[in-house]
């Protein structure tokens, strides 16, 4: 038997709705899952059952109370997965965004071919932004695969968040992972051919021998986060890793065809040929172009979008030029840091220790210098290895005295820059941070060929390190006891820090020292209840994860149990910790500003409940170094922020110049002389640069955020489609009312907490508790522990955000619809497709329609046209009969929806009434059909709008709403005066 369906269809077979496409033939259907990808396209053969797409009618017996008619319209919105509306993507993605990170998709919209850096400002959410963009991209056919470049620490990540939060799955390409990709290539294939949405290690592909490779097969759409480390400043300070990455993005950006976002929240860098360079892998003219001209700002605004969290607050209000504050959306960022400097004295022990090493250090240097550069600069790193490595702990100083110097094996005294610098330093713009936590070395072996000191070197520092090996507890450790003493103030305040080390070695001292360990009966100074983990580069990026999830499950829900997470700056960038962490402490000072701001950046972002993070930072008063970068370096970056709102790296180079002056001080002078140090001439030039310099960067950015502050899209913009977007898939309001009444009429036990609340789900039907298993845990479901229902939809892990997206919210939304299409289903059921209410709220016979329109959508794209079916859902009323009814405004139908009855309806009339008028209905279609075609014409209205500033891209849009609606439900509202004399007619 022949097939008779046409293209745009929707048929129903294997148990799901699928979209007919154009590719079909009489005895095939080619099919699509509703709101399904090109990657789930079927082949049906005529054997195979099918049918069309459409519900049964309701049945008039079957009768719900007031509630009835919004519950069943909320499940059935949370369901679609193909909304009519221009953003293909939103109605099947899992996340909710912010009204603010639409922007930039509406930017990237009006675009034919997509290029824009995102450089908003840290925590407002530029993977999200990116996320949507891609997602939207792929959905509408603009692009065909995706490549996200990333640090290899943060590709688990992206791979985590594009698969939950937006449907893509993308395959990891990182070294530990090519040789099995590359083992499953027919003859001749590329990587990039086989898999068409990847997540790629930057520093791997970079290289010439993979570089060529990737750029010949490129997907289409690209997204490079940190895309600060990946381009060069045209001066020679530039590294040779930066200039790889450069040269890859300039190939990949050379296409001008091909879609690319650049994500990064600190575009300059301190350095505006770096940024220039930047801004030309958008468009070529804008890397020379006068950027302070009306022409060049002009020629930016469309590509560029930067916002400090203090432009996003508040958003949609008044103050932007909307008439009143009906779609505001506040954003719940911390309000502020409060930073603390905490002062720790070394021990006469530890001091001693200092001295000795600072001096051993001094007479290496100076011996290396008459010897000739390489020596000299091999000694250079040498030594600050051991001060940076005394300062931070007597583990770490061990370690480190019996460790070879980086530095040692280089051949030049450029090599031994090369070698030492990224160890020792905390460069900004550093290749990566991956395995920069090791402790440095600074055994060296120079001078041991002498017969008369061969063994000098050696023994004095196995000596040292013997010596610090003793020094270890808080007895002779002040900095550890300091460090404890702050930690329980923090934790009484019911704070859960994160403790930041420069070092492996630190980072596992301390947690020896802070943990229980019940084992061997010990337990720690921070308390029972505190349980205390480590995480550092040793472990793989999942593995940090793993056990960053692992301690906050051992701490568990008890009120009184705490965490505290130390940790290298192997988690100083991209790690998203703010669910579980709302403190900061510095135990080891960075040398650059930026790293501490990327530390505090980990908790202090969208999703923190605190309102104030707490900032510590621990700094020896007395070991000649903390106290003066505290003061040059770390209180200047926080002036700066404070006054503009934003961070401002200061350049490495003269980060560097200032620490190089005090450390060469230190190994001079000892620490007894620090005090002179200010007023020497080399230091105060140094500083006196970087105070210039950085001020002038400071200047530059705040000129720039106000020059190019996103201007390209209108809030009002904005507002029109939030508010379309919000008619028609839901807003929060509605859905919180959805979960609680279907909770409450579903047995679940239900507690307030202000505005969120938690459910205890056991008395649930078992079909339900099984789906909410899956998305918040089987134990939580056996266990029956309270599931917490937030407002705001940053949620942590086992928390269900009130928003459509959530899967919590899902689950229970198929459960309500699946039991109120299925007049034989067991149990409660708490939406029903008719009902016949008693109200106050009408004073003439009303009837409420729940009406499922779908339209037939061609959307042109460079790819070609491509036909889709999409899905609305609007709630239509009418006062007296279907064939003279009057039909109502569509604020009188929704408000029917918050009607209460006044008195109970006689079921036998109920029954009664709903059939006459059900059995009248079809006297309606005509203007069920009528309303279908407007609906047609504003959806068609709306996609031309967002796309507006690109006429290629409207160029065969077409939007056509396909006969026969469904009724899905039918709610009578009768006054109470209202008679039922026998016999009546309706």
């Amino acid at each position: 038997m022949a097939f008779t369906f046409s293209a745009g269809s929707l048929v129903k077979a294997r148990g799901r709705e699928w979209v007919v496409l154009p590719e079909s033939e009489p005895d095939l259907l080619v099919l699509r899952p509703l709101g399904g990808s090109d990657d789930d396209i079927a082949a049906v053969f005529p054997f195979e059952p099918v049918e069309e797409a459409r519900f049964a009618p309701p049945e008039p017996a079957d009768l719900g109370d007031q509630r009835a008619a919004g519950l069943l319209r909320t499940a059935l919105r949370v369901g679609f997965r193909s909304g009519a509306g221009p953003f293909r993507s939103l109605a099947g993605i899992a996340v909710e965004p912010r009204a603010y990170q639409l922007v930039p998709l509406l930017m990237a919209l009006r675009q034919k071919t997509v290029r824009m850096l995102i450089s908003d400002d840290v925590g407002i959410g530029k993977t999200i932004e990116a996320g949507l963009i891609a997602s939207e991209l792929l959905a509408q056919g603009e692009a065909t695969g995706l490549a996200v470049l990333c640090s290899p620490a943060l590709a688990e990540q992206w791979q985590q968040e594009l698969r939950s939060k937006f449907g893509i799955d993308a395959e990891l390409v990182l070294s530990s992972t090519v040789s099995r990709l590359e083992r499953g290539l027919d003859l001749g294939q590329s990587l990039f051919d086989r898999y068409p949405n990847v997540i790629v290690s930057t520093d791997f592909i970079k290289s010439p021998r993979h570089r060529d490779d990737f750029v010949r097969h490129c997907p289409d759409l690209v997204i490079v986060d940190e895309a600060h480390t990946c381009v060069a400043a045209d001066d020679a300070s530039a590294s040779a890793q930066n200039q790889l990455r450069y040269e890859l993005l300039r190939r990949v950006a050379k296409d001008a065809e091909r879609h690319l976002l650049l994500v990064t929240a600190t575009p300059h860098s301190g350095k505006e040929s770096a940024f220039r360079n930047l801004l030309g892998l958008v468009k070529p003219e804008l890397a020379e172009v006068n950027l302070e001209s009306e022409a060049g700002r002009k020629l930016l605004a469309p590509h560029f979008v930067a916002r400090k969290r203090a432009d996003v607050r508040q958003y949609l209000t008044k103050e932007d030029g909307l008439a009143d504050d009906s779609l505001a959306e506040r954003t719940a960022f911390p309000s502020d840091r409060y930073f603390k400097d905490e002062t720790y004295k070394l021990s006469p022990e530890y001091r001693a220790l200092l001295d000795d090493a600072i001096a051993y250090a001094g007479e290496r240097v100076e011996e290396a210098g008459g010897k000739g550069n390489r020596e000299a600069r091999i000694a250079w790193w040498s030594a600050i290895a051991l001060l940076r490595s005394l300062v931070s702990s007597p583990r770490a100083a061990a370690q480190t005295l019996t460790t070879r110097s980086a530095a040692a094996i280089a051949a030049s005294a450029e090599e031994a820059d090369k070698l030492g610098a990224p160890l020792n330093s905390d460069a900004a713009d550093s290749d990566a941070m991956e395995g920069m936590d090791v402790a440095p070395g600074a055994e060296t072996d120079e001078g041991t060929n002498e017969a008369a000191n061969e063994s000098k070197p050696k023994s004095r520092l196995a000596e040292l390190a013997e010596r610090a090996e003793q020094l270890e507890g808080p007895v002779k450790d002040l900095k550890l006891k300091a460090l404890i003493k702050h930690l329980r103030a923090l934790l009484a305040d019911g704070y859960n820090p994160i403790v930041f080390c420069r070092y492996i070695p630190t980072a596992k001292y301390l947690a020896d020292q802070l943990e229980n360990d019940p084992e061997k009966k010990k337990r720690g100074p921070l308390g029972s209840k505190t349980v205390v983990k480590a995480v550092t580069g040793e472990l793989s990026p999942q593995q940090r994860i793993e056990r960053i999830e692992a301690l906050a499950a051992e701490a568990g829900q008890d009120a009184a149990a705490r965490r505290v997470l130390i940790a290298t700056d192997c988690l100083s960038e991209g790690v998203n910790l703010q669910h579980h962490f709302d403190a900061v402490l510095h135990y080891d000072l960075a040398w650059n500003p930026t790293r501490h701001d990327q530390r505090e950046g980990r908790v202090d972002r969208y999703g923190q409940r605190r309102d104030e993070v707490r900032v510590i930072t621990l700094y020896g008063d007395d070991n000649g170094i903390d106290g003066k970068v505290l003061e040059v370096l770390i209180k200047k970056h926080r002036q700066i922020k404070k006054d503009l709102g934003i961070s401002v790296s200061v350049p490495d180079e003269l980060s560097t110049g200032v620490t190089d002056a005090i450390v060469e001080w230190l190994l001079m002078r000892g620490r007894e002389d620090q005090d002179a140090l200010f007023s020497a001439d080399a230091f105060r030039v140094n500083q006196e640069k970087l105070e210039s310099d950085w001020n002038s960067a400071a200047e530059r950015e705040r000129a720039s955020r106000s020059r190019f502050a996103q201007r390209s899209v209108h809030p009002e913009e904005v507002a029109r489609e939030v508010a379309s977007i919000r008619q028609a898939l839901g807003d929060t309001g509605e859905i919180r009312t959805f979960v609680r009444e279907s909770l409450g009429a579903l047995n679940a036990v239900l507690r307030d907490n202000g505005e969120d609340f938690t459910a205890q789900v056991g008395g649930t039907p078992a079909g339900l508790r099984d789906a909410l298993g899956s998305a918040v845990g089987s134990e939580v479901i056996e266990k029956d522990r309270e599931i917490p229902f937030r407002t705001d939809p940053a949620v942590a892990r086992g928390e269900a955000a009130l928003v459509r997206t959530d899967p919590v919210v899902g689950a229970l939304a198929s459960h309500v619809l699946n039991a109120a299409l299925d007049t034989r289903a067991e149990g409660a059921r708490p939406a029903r497709r008719c009902g016949v209410i008693t109200t106050d709220a009408v004073s003439t016979r009303t009837t409420l329609l729940l009406v499922r329109y779908r339209f037939h959508l061609t959307l042109p794209s460079r790819n070609g046209e491509r036909q889709l079916v999409a899905e609305d859902a609007r709630l239509l009323a009418f006062e007296g009969a279907p064939r003279n009814a009057v039909w109502l405004p569509h604020e009188r139908a929704a408000e029917l929806l918050d009607a209460t009855a006044s008195s109970n309806t006689d079921p036998h009339f109920g029954k009664r009434t709903m059939t006459r008028i059900l059995d009248q209905l079809p006297d309606a279609n005509g203007y069920l059909e009528t309303y279908g075609e407007e609906l047609a014409a504003e959806l068609h209205a709306a996609h031309r709008r967002v796309r507006a500033a690109s006429g290629e891209i409207v160029r065969g849009l077409s939007v056509t709403a396909q006969e026969s609606a469904d009724v899905l439900g039918a709610y009578v509202y009768l006054p109470p005066s209202a008679t039922v004399p026998a016999g009546e007619s309706a």
